[in-house]
């Protein structure tokens, strides 16, 4: 029994798409990292770390939603499963990247644009991250230019894994479209 802990509101929508895709059933248990639900001891036992998503998978305990969707791709196989072990490289060095160089400034580019309060957006810092993201959405353009997926011909694990960090760019009006500019 699959079970994923978390508010739609958070990073675990990625695991429900992915689970979604996998056509898995799973027990929703929604977890509002908000009104203090994670810091209860309840889920402090599922997740030491109080963040959402965790999922339990009959037992195995796992949290951090890129790493669950990896992990999901590889034990229940499907076309967004990596086929061998450089796909399986590659689909993890693409959701590492896009965690590392992208994550942080399109979210506190969509928190001072759009997430926090009013009183609290700061225009310059949201614009300081959006320079931010100009060499990293350049690399993954330059990527996509000669496939049609990260992987290659087939959407992947590592495509759902970079398009839900992506999502947060609409949602705030950040336009990716200007960031990517021709060589």
């Amino acid at each position: 029994m699959i079970t994923l802990y978390g508010s739609m509101m958070s990073r675990a929508h990625r695991v429900v798409w992915m689970l979604k895709e996998l056509d898995l059933p799973f027990e929703h248990v929604p977890t509002n990292f908000l009104d203090g639900s994670t810091r209860q001891p309840e889920f402090l036992a599922i997740n030491p770390n109080g963040r959402v998503p965790a999922l339990d998978d009959d037992g195995l305990l796992l949290c951090e939603s890129l790493a669950i969707n990896l992990y999901l791709a590889k034990k229940y196989p499907s076309a967004l499963s990596p086929l061998d072990q450089l796909e399986d490289a590659m689909a993890t060095q693409w959701s590492f990247w896009v965690a590392t160089e992208v994550e942080k400034p399109l979210l506190f580019a969509s928190a001072n644009l759009a997430l926090f309060a009013e009183s609290s957006r700061n225009a310059e810092e949201a614009q300081m991250a959006i320079a931010k993201l100009d060499r990293p959405l350049k690399v993954l353009d330059a990527h996509l230019s000669s496939r049609p997926h990260l992987l290659g011909e087939r959407f992947t694990v590592a495509d759902l894994n970079v398009a839900t960090v992506m999502d947060l760019a609409p949602q705030s009006g950040v336009s990716l479209a200007e960031q990517v500019r021709p060589a």
